[in-house]
């Protein structure tokens, strides 16, 4: 695949897959004409890489998980620990959030009600 199709087809831009590949965490070959070649896996490891983004991973780390991602193979203690305690902060992130959003409910309810007094959100 070129890199317009992988960044199309994962929903990324041209110029995230070259980065990417600077950190290491994609590889692509490349055409007698110069032009970058990926696998036909390439879209879901960018998505992949995508995810472990959105979970606050460094690239460093995400490096990492990759080997354990493609082969199975297990990932060593101490980015195992480091995995728990990400996992942990996303719990907690999704907790807050879950508590922002009942906030968030419970204004827009007060504010289709004619008037009604907001005061206490203050």
């Amino acid at each position: 695949m070129r890199i317009g199709e992988v960044a199309d087809q994962a929903g990324v831009s041209v110029r995230a897959l070259r980065y990417y590949e600077e950190q290491d965490l994609l590889r692509s070959s490349r055409s007698p004409g110069g032009q970058r070649q990926y696998p036909g896996t390439a879209v879901s490891r960018v998505r992949f890489i995508q995810q472990m983004y959105a979970a606050g991973l460094p690239s460093r780390v995400v490096r990492e998980i990759l080997p354990c991602v493609d082969g199975g193979s297990a990932a060593p203690s101490g980015l195992l620990d480091q995995l728990v305690t990400e996992r942990t902060r996303i719990d907690q992130q999704i907790t807050d959030l879950l508590a922002v959003r009942d906030r968030l409910d419970h204004v827009i309810t007060l504010t289709r009600t004619p008037n009604s007094d907001c005061s206490h959100l203050r």
